[in-house]
């Protein structure tokens, strides 16, 4: 039997132009003066007859100290305040569930933004996954630029790149196997950064779609908005679009990691309602 469990790291606060993009895009974000309700941070623990897998590590109680981000960094500074308790770190979370994250089997990264990454340091055991493209550019010379920060990673992590097949899955160009069965997926979801992936737990009831920040909420997916920091919009609605098809033809859960009602649509195993 495969279950998946929401695992909530604290909550996080954006400005309003970040969830539901506005003119001007990344500056609206930058400059804008209102704030968005805070937000979850969910990671996903997927249990499998193979072995435990978790999407996404969440945040670090370290986001709350002083100095943890740049100072210089115009997005840290203005855009972006995080609360995270220790006990919230996954870490302590997958104990209380009576799972050892030393037995973790693999980690797969929708993306290294530090919300979903900061939790890495748990996992220094596991097969950790991550897009080639989405690692390259978080180490590149623009990375810390585009808010990745590759010097809070741990310095033991070297991740397993994802390697796409070329045959499609559904609506979807490519997709990978996770697991022998092929009850769990990784596929392309291109737009909050370019190399962005999210994962397809696929059981007898329905498909929960893993969706990280694919879009902020469900309600954003069926309202057709991308979020204020995805650098190409067109892309983001490209990939949404992917996923309400795939919702059209398969009975699907959609759990993205800031839906503040994700946790409860999973426990109800309420599926997508596509017009």
């Amino acid at each position: 039997m495969v279950t998946v469990h929401a695992i909530r790291t604290g909550s996080v606060r954006v400005r309003s132009a970040q969830p539901r993009r506005k003119p001007g895009g990344l500056v609206r974000v930058l400059f804008d003066r209102a704030w968005a309700a805070w937000l979850p941070i969910y990671a996903w623990v997927i249990r499998h007859p193979s072995g435990t897998i978790v999407v996404d590590t969440g945040e670090t109680a370290r986001a709350t100290e002083p100095g943890y981000f740049p100072r210089w960094h115009p997005y840290y500074r203005r855009a972006v305040r995080m609360e995270v308790q220790p006990e919230q770190e996954i870490g302590p979370q997958l104990r209380a569930l009576g799972i050892d994250p030393s037995t973790v089997r693999t980690v797969i990264m929708t993306h290294l933004h530090t919300d979903h990454a900061g939790g890495l340091g748990h996992f220094p055991s596991s097969e950790i996954r991550v897009n080639q493209r989405e690692w390259r550019t978080a180490r590149g010379p623009a990375g810390r630029l585009l808010g990745y920060l590759p010097d809070r990673w741990p310095p033991w992590f070297a991740p397993v790149p994802i390697a796409f097949t070329k045959e499609p899955f559904g609506p979807f160009p490519s997709h990978v196997r996770v697991t022998r069965e092929g009850d769990v997926l990784i596929v392309p979801t291109p737009g909050h950064t370019p190399a962005h992936v999210s994962v397809i737990v696929r059981t007898p009831e329905a498909h929960y779609f893993l969706a990280g920040d694919a879009t902020y909420s469900q309600s954003l997916l069926l309202e057709g908005h991308p979020d204020g920091v995805s650098p190409r919009p067109s892309v983001t609605v490209a990939t949404m679009e992917r996923i309400l098809r795939y919702a059209r033809e398969v009975p699907t859960v959609y759990l993205p990691s800031h839906d503040p009602a994700s946790a409860s649509r999973l426990e109800r195993a309420e599926t997508l309602t596509v017009p």
